[in-house]
């Protein structure tokens, strides 16, 4: 069995709601950097870390993260 994937879509997201990533880091409190790992898939973040960008972008988190085949 194939070892799950974790799809993040967070840039995508991000910009269509017409955010820069420092926007987007202000409105969740965490640092731009956090923003821009997690977009490049350098860091996963915590479950508290994805729903604050979930709720700081109004959408559900698995529109932003989804786990794959």
């Amino acid at each position: 069995m194939a070892e799950p994937r974790l799809v993040v879509r967070l840039k995508e997201v991000r910009t269509a709601a017409g955010l820069t990533q420092q926007e987007l880091a202000d409105r969740a409190r965490v640092s731009r950097k956090t923003v821009n790992t997690i977009e490049n898939r350098i860091f996963t973040p915590s479950v508290v870390v994805a729903l604050t960008l979930a709720k700081a972008l109004g959408v559900p988190l698995d529109v932003l993260f989804e786990l794959t085949d």
